[in-house]
C-alpha cells in the first residue's frame, strides 16, 4: 500500500490493497465536511452518514495512508496513562465515563464489523499488565484499585500471564479487550460511507478552513467546499496555530514484527509498566502460503525530532523480545509511527476551542489512536445532531486541568529548548559528508539548510525552518523525512509536508 507518512512498511500496508477515490474536481457541498480519512474521520463519517447527513471526506493521501496505518491496532479499555492518574485529573467519574467510553469504543467497532460484513480479523481477547524491570508490585495493586472504582470490575490479578515463553510475574489481566486488522476495516467503512450516499476524495489537500455560516474548505486545488459543520481529523489538527499544540507532545513510537511458529503464542494483549513501556500481540500473516503468524512488539518512544540513531531503538526491541520469546524468528517488519501525548491523558474531542461554532477537531490520541478515534465518532455525531453526551466534558479540546499544570510546563519549556537549533553548528560541515539515502542539516551563513542525498548521489536541498512555528528541523533516517522537534510536524525528504500541524512545504533554499 502506498503511504504518505513514511519509508517503512507496516504489516497492515503490506496485507491489503486499500479502495482508491479520486480527487476533488470542481466545488462541492454537504452537511458535514471531514478533513482526514484516518480511523477517526472515516468512523465519524460513517456514523453521521448512518444518521442521515450528506458527508464529504477528503485526504491528501489514500485512505489510513497517515498514522493509522502504523497503529499496532489494540482495542483495549486498559489506557497507557491509568486510571489511578486519570481519577486524580478528572475525578473518580471523569474515570468512569474513560473508561465507559473506551469500552464502548470496542463494542462499536466490533457491531459496525458485524452489520457491514467486514472481514478485517477482529477478535476479543484478554490483555494483561505487567511490571517492568524495577517496578513494584503496589504499582498494579493501585491500578486494579483504580479499574474497579472507573467501572471495570472484572479486572483481575493473576500470578502471571498465561504464556509459557517467559514468566511475566504478576500481571494485571483486562477481559475482552481486542485486535483486528485496521485498514481492512477502514476499507469496509469506505465501502459503507459511499452506499450511504457518503462522497470520498483522496489526493485532496485542505488549504484553508473557515467557521461561519455555512463553514468552507478551500483545497489547494482552489476548489471550495461548503458545508453546515466541519470536523478536523488530521491526527495534529491543521486548523489550529498554537492552542492545541501546546496541550500536546508528539513522539515517534516504534515496532517489530517477526515470525513465530503458528499457535506458539497464546492471542493475547500484552503491556509492561517500563516507561517507555513495551506492547505485544500475535496477528496472522495474511498470506495464502504463511505457515507462521507474526509477533508484534512496540515501544522505545522518544520525543518526535528529539532522538538520533532511531535505527537503534529497533535493535533494542528486537533484543527485548528474544530474551523472552525464543521461538522468534526473522525479522519481517520494522515500522515507526507518531502518537500526540495529551498532557492530562484523554484525547481533545469537540468544538475547535475559541469562537469556532462549526468546526470540530479530535487529536491527543495518547497511544490509544483506534479507540479514542472511534470515540471520536461517537461523540462527535452527537455533538452534530444535537444528542447529548456525557462524555463532552472530559474531551472537551477546551479544558484546562491544572493538576496537570506541571506536565504543561515542562512540555512547553521543553519546546522553548529546541529553539536553541537556530544557533548550533549544523549536524555535519557540509553536503559532501552526507552519505547517499540520508539527510542532515547544515549551516550557511547564518541560515540553516535541510539537505537530503538520494541513493543515486543526487543533492537536494531546502530551508530547515519548520513552516508551523519555525523550529529546526531534524533527519528520521528510519522514514527518510525531516521531523520537527517542537510541535511534531513531519516533510519527506524533498520538504514536502506529511504530518501536521504544518500545511506548507519547507521553503526552497535560497542560492
Amino acid at each position: 500500500m502506498q503511504s504518505d507518512s513514511g519509508a517503512t512498511e507496516s504489516l497492515w500496508m503490506d496485507t491489503v490493497e486499500m479502495a482508491s477515490f479520486p480527487p476533488l474536481t470542481d466545488d462541492a457541498r454537504a452537511h458535514v465536511c471531514v478533513v482526514g480519512a484516518g480511523i477517526a474521520g472515516m468512523t465519524v463519517a460513517y456514523l453521521l452518514a448512518r444518521a442521515g447527513k450528506a458527508v464529504i471526506v477528503i485526504d491528501d493521501g489514500p485512505i489510513g495512508g497517515g498514522e493509522t496505518g502504523r497503529t499496532t491496532a489494540h482495542l483495549c479499555n486498559a489506557l497507557d496513562d491509568y486510571y489511578s492518574r486519570l481519577a486524580k485529573l478528572f475525578g473518580d467519574q471523569g474515570a468512569r465515563y474513560a473508561a465507559e467510553s473506551h469500552t464502548a469504543a470496542i463494542q462499536r467497532i466490533e457491531a459496525i464489523v458485524e452489520l457491514e460484513d467486514i472481514d478485517c480479523d477482529f477478535e476479543r481477547l484478554d490483555g494483561f499488565l505487567f511490571l517492568g524491570d524495577g517496578d513494584k508490585r503496589e504499582v498494579l495493586m493501585d491500578e486494579l484499585e483504580a479499574t474497579h472504582l472507573a467501572g471495570l470490575t472484572d479486572t483481575g490479578l493473576f500470578k502471571r500471564a498465561p504464556i509459557d515463553a517467559f514468566d511475566t510475574g504478576v500481571a494485571l489481566r483486562f477481559p475482552r479487550q481486542a485486535q483486528f486488522h485496521v485498514l481492512k476495516y477502514l476499507n469496509g467503512l469506505a465501502r459503507a460511507i459511499t452506499r450511504d450516499g457518503g462522497r470520498i476524495y483522496c489526493g485532496t489537500k485542505a488549504k484553508n478552513i473557515e467557521d461561519g455560516t455555512p463553514a468552507r474548505v478551500t483545497t489547494h486545488d482552489g476548489h471550495t467546499i461548503i458545508a453546515e459543520d466541519i470536523v478536523v481529523a488530521t491526527h495534529s489538527p491543521i486548523n489550529d496555530w498554537m492552542v492545541m499544540h501546546t496541550k500536546q507532545a508528539a513522539y515517534r513510537t516504534y515496532v517489530v514484527g517477526l515470525r513465530v511458529p503458528i499457535g506458539a503464542i497464546p492471542r493475547m494483549l500484552l503491556w509492561d509498566t517500563s516507561d517507555p513501556y513495551h506492547y505485544a500481540s500475535v496477528h496472522q500473516a495474511d498470506k495464502a502460503d504463511a505457515d507462521y503468524e507474526v509477533l508484534i512488539v512496540g515501544g522505545e518512544d522518544h520525543k518526535t525530532g528529539q532522538a538520533q540513531n532511531t535505527d537503534e531503538r529497533f535493535t533494542r526491541l528486537e533484543h527485548w523480545v528474544r530474551e523472552r520469546f525464543p521461538m522468534a524468528g526473522e525479522v519481517i517488519y520494522r515500522w515507526s509511527g507518531q502518537l500526540l501525548e495529551p498532557v492530562d491523558g484523554l484525547a481533545f474531542i469537540g468544538k475547535n476551542p475559541g469562537a469556532d461554532e462549526h468546526i470540530y477537531i479530535v487529536t491527543g490520541d495518547s497511544g490509544n489512536g483506534i479507540t479514542h478515534g472511534t470515540i471520536a465518532g461517537i461523540l462527535l455525531t452527537d455533538l452534530i445532531t444535537g444528542c447529548e453526551n456525557p462524555w463532552t466534558d472530559i474531551y472537551d479540546p477546551s479544558r484546562i486541568s491544572f493538576r496537570s499544570a506541571t506536565g504543561y510546563a515542562q512540555e512547553n519549556f521543553n519546546v522553548a529548548e529546541q529553539y536553541a537549533s537556530w544557533i548550533t553548528p549544523g549536524d555535519v560541515g557540509s553536503a559532501d559528508e552526507i552519505p547517499n539515502g540520508s539527510g542532515a542539516v547544515i549551516r550557511r551563513g547564518m541560515r540553516k539548510i535541510a539537505v537530503y542525498r538520494d541513493a543515486s548521489g543526487n543533492v537536494s536541498e531546502c530551508s530547515a525552518v519548520c513552516t508551523h512555528l519555525y523550529c529546526i528541523v531534524d533527519w528520521n533516517d528510519t522514514e527518510k523525512t525531516w521531523d520537527c522537534p517542537c510541535h511534531g510536524s513531519r516533510f519527506d525528504a524533498y520538504g514536502k509536508v506529511v504530518n501536521g500541524p504544518a500545511i506548507t512545504d519547507l521553503e526552497a533554499a535560497a542560492g
